[in-house]
């Protein structure tokens, strides 16, 4: 169990990074200036989340949390039960609207996490998620392309909500002609 100072100290980093982020994209985020607006000390940023790349994986998983949770235990169609088709276009729907909400996120992460993006716990888990979903040949090479599209980069120059549409159109045509026809 998370100490209440310990808990408090890190919701303000989190906060701060969002804060930087915001005002300036991901150039604007240095430990030191996470530090300084969330009026903790260097050390302690330091110590809870190792680096840059490593505060960023944290936002970023503190975003996804709610759709890993809806994923493993919430109802049909995210959650388990319902025909794989319609659970892939529910968990693209609500993985769309997080990185349409957090594009200056999603680019700042992928700048600092290049090196080592696939063992992020965040896309690890999105990955296997879409494996498991997707079917035909190589399902694992099809989830890395359909995550490829998610750079802040693109959403920001697609827009919203069309960035949104291509992609749930994309997955639907990686399924089977007979379950893709059903859901369209």
């Amino acid at each position: 169990m998370e100490r209440a100072d310990a808990a408090r100290n890190r919701q303000a980093v989190l906060r701060a990074t969002e804060r930087l982020l915001a005002e300036g994209g991901g150039d604007h985020v240095s430990l030191d200036r996470v530090a300084a607006l969330a009026g903790v000390g260097k050390g302690t940023v330091f110590r809870r989340f190792g680096n840059r790349a490593g505060l960023l994986q944290a936002l970023l998983e503190e975003r996804s949390r709610e759709l890993r949770e809806a994923v493993v235990s919430g109802p049909p169609p995210l959650g388990p039960g319902a025909p794989a088709g319609e659970r892939l276009l529910a968990f693209l729907d609500r993985l769309c609207a997080i990185a349409e909400g957090n594009a200056v996120l999603l680019s700042a992460h992928e700048q600092a996490c290049a090196d080592d993006k696939y063992a992020d716990p965040s896309y690890r888990f999105w990955h296997a998620h879409l494996s498991s979903l997707l079917s035909g040949p190589d399902p694992d090479f099809r989830a890395h392309a359909l995550l490829a599209l998610f750079d802040g980069a693109l959403i920001r120059h697609v827009g919203p909500g069309r960035f949104t549409a291509a992609v749930k159109d994309l997955a639907t045509s990686l399924l089977p002609p007979e379950e893709s026809s059903r859901l369209q």
